[in-house]
């Protein structure tokens, strides 16, 4: 009597792995190879599998099995979508674009693809060109926000400042900001001398210190100016130029005009000029200074550079703008020259687990706030960062700086040039290839033998 192995139900195997992907159960990805094995030509389920992937930042694989979905059936706009968005991630934009386009061929109303064209127009560099793309469709659809979001972060990069801090108050009316609900009226142009305004802050902590430098745009208003602001930050403005009162709570009794979120104090600002403010200056508390003090002293004799690798590893872009510590050991290998590890985080842990702090020496995980950074800075001779709240810092400090960017950067840096305006006196190393590092560390690296060979 011969054994016989009973049929393998498909269908079933099909739906087990999606339901996985859906759970987040850790086990999707060995569902789907165990059912691609037995179906390789289900081309849903290889774009699934790439979507997978690309959520968990595997690019390389995301892509190659988009390709197998794209090869099995070209002409699904689903997949062709999920298919263009690796593309853009990788920096593939001519690639996305032309995907997209021809989705629209098959869904002209779709805002989205018409808001990724804009967002790759701008990924090139190609800043006017998305402009007009996306003011184009935009007369299309009036109430979308994503398309009126591209349109800002294309105009900040154009420069155009007065019209794109006006068009991105659209933020919030996203999905990832929720609206203020404060007892007093948002401020909406009304003339400000001898009213008390109420400054709010949002976003990130680069984002606190690259708009403090606004502030004495509603001061020069004739307003009373409160600031508000979060802790790990409030050390460096406790002296903040243009405001009359800095603190992390508001007195509920405190007598409020109007209150503004901190970015369209900048519109309000570019509203009258198209100068931009040199940077806000940096409060950096004495024991503060005692600290980075004791920390350097072993090290005088040596030329001292602060680094750091990552910022929030919650901001969806990270993982493109940042890289390995590892990616620094070369720069220990110079002779006189000292890195310090400026960075505070859960990205820590790898850095410590390696053994990478013999060379590069831990000098931020005891820090309390954004003053005990600002005071190591000063006590550097150089600082190297990736594109964090660490550059701002630095740039308004006007320490030395090196900024090591990726090939899609944040919109003050610009797609060009070794320098910026929002910061003077800072160099820019960009990155030429998407997710490949050793390129501008090489350059940053020859860079800095140069630097420690003049000062010899």
């Amino acid at each position: 009597m011969t054994d016989q192995t009973p049929p393998v139900d498909l269908t079933a195997l099909r739906r087990a792995a999606h339901r996985a992907h859906r759970e987040g159960d850790p086990n999707a990805l060995q569902a789907y190879a165990k059912y691609l094995a037995l179906a390789p030509h289900d081309a849903p389920i290889w774009s699934n599998l790439g979507a997978l992937h690309r959520a968990h930042q595997r690019y390389d694989a995301a892509l190659r099995a988009q390709e197998r979905a794209q090869a099995i059936s070209p002409e699904d706009p689903a997949l062709t979508n999920n298919y263009a968005n690796i593309l853009s991630d990788l920096g593939r934009y001519d690639d996305s674009i032309k995907a997209r386009r021809w989705i629209l061929t098959q869904k002209p109303e779709d805002a989205g693809q018409k808001a990724m064209i804009g967002r790759c127009l701008r990924g090139k560099g190609d800043y006017q060109g998305a402009v007009n793309y996306l003011s184009s469709a935009i007369t299309d659809h009036p109430d979308d926000t994503e398309l009126q979001m591209q349109l800002a972060f294309a105009q900040l990069g154009a420069g155009d400042y007065a019209k794109a801090f006006e068009t991105y108050r659209v933020r919030w009316k996203t999905a990832e900001m929720k609206p203020r609900d404060l007892p007093y009226p948002e401020w909406a142009g009304e003339p400000l001398d001898g009213k008390t305004v109420l400054v709010m802050p949002e976003q990130g902590f680069g984002d606190a210190i690259l708009f403090a430098r606004f502030i004495p745009s509603l001061k020069a208003q004739g307003a009373r100016v409160l600031f508000l602001t979060e802790k790990p930050v409030a050390p460096l403005f406790e002296d903040l130029d243009g405001a009359d009162w800095v603190g992390t709570g508001l007195p509920k009794s405190t007598p409020i005009d109007f209150w503004i979120n901190s970015m369209d104090v900048a519109r309000l600002h570019f509203g009258g000029t198209d100068v931009i403010p040199k940077p806000t200056s940096i409060n950096v508390p004495n024991a503060s200074k005692a600290r980075a003090k004791a920390l350097v002293a072993p090290h005088q004799q040596s030329f001292k550079v602060g680094v750091v690798w990552t910022g929030s590893v919650t901001y969806k872009g990270n993982a493109f703008r940042s890289f390995s510590h590892r990616d620094l050991l070369p720069l220990t290998d110079l002779t006189a020259v000292q890195l310090f590890s400026l960075y505070k985080g859960p990205e820590l842990k790898p850095f410590l687990a390696d053994g990478t702090d013999a060379f590069i020496l831990n000098a931020a995980e005891s820090e309390k706030h954004f003053g005990d950074s600002a005071a190591m800075m000063q006590e550097m001779d150089l600082i190297i960062s990736s594109d964090t709240a660490t550059l701002h810092l630095a740039g308004s400090l006007g320490v030395p700086t090196w900024a090591v960017l990726h090939w899609d950067p944040f919109w003050v840096w610009r797609h060009t040039g070794d320098t910026t305006v929002w910061y003077p006196g800072m160099r820019l190393f960009r990155q030429t290839e998407p997710l490949q590092w050793s390129g501008v560390i090489d350059q940053v690296r020859d860079a800095l033998v140069q630097q420690v060979k003049a000062l010899a």
